[in-house]
């Protein structure tokens, strides 16, 4: 009913950048602004981790590990959620997916790997 397609990710060295991207599609019959959106990571043997999430009204929230590094934003018009960032480490290195909330339910995407190596 609801498909997101996470896109951006690849292999970076320390310090680089990246710019991910989270499109929304299908049936949504709703205003999209005013659904609540998030970033997760996930690296293998290792629990899910709440990167960034963005509400309706636009307010953010990052964990402490990212927050200064990471930015979350979305575009409602274009059903859009992105995380840029910046001065990737190590640490950083994960499967990153995202979240939309509607209704009640959580949708999820597939995911995009994010490797930050030198």
């Amino acid at each position: 009913q609801v498909q997101l397609v996470e896109s951006g990710g690849g292999l970076v060295q320390p310090g680089g950048s990246l710019r991910l991207s989270c499109a929304a599609s299908g049936s949504i019959f709703a205003p999209f602004s005013i659904f609540t959106m998030g970033w997760y990571r996930q690296a293998p043997g290792k629990q899910r981790e709440l990167v960034a999430s963005i509400v309706s009204g636009g307010s953010t929230n990052y964990a402490d590990s990212v927050k200064g590094r990471f930015t979350i934003s979305r575009d409602n018009a274009k059903k859009t959620m992105y995380l840029q960032m910046n001065s990737l480490k190590p640490e950083d290195t994960a499967v990153y997916l995202c979240t939309v909330t509607i209704r009640a339910r959580d949708y999820w995407g597939q995911g995009t790997q994010v490797t930050v190596s030198s």
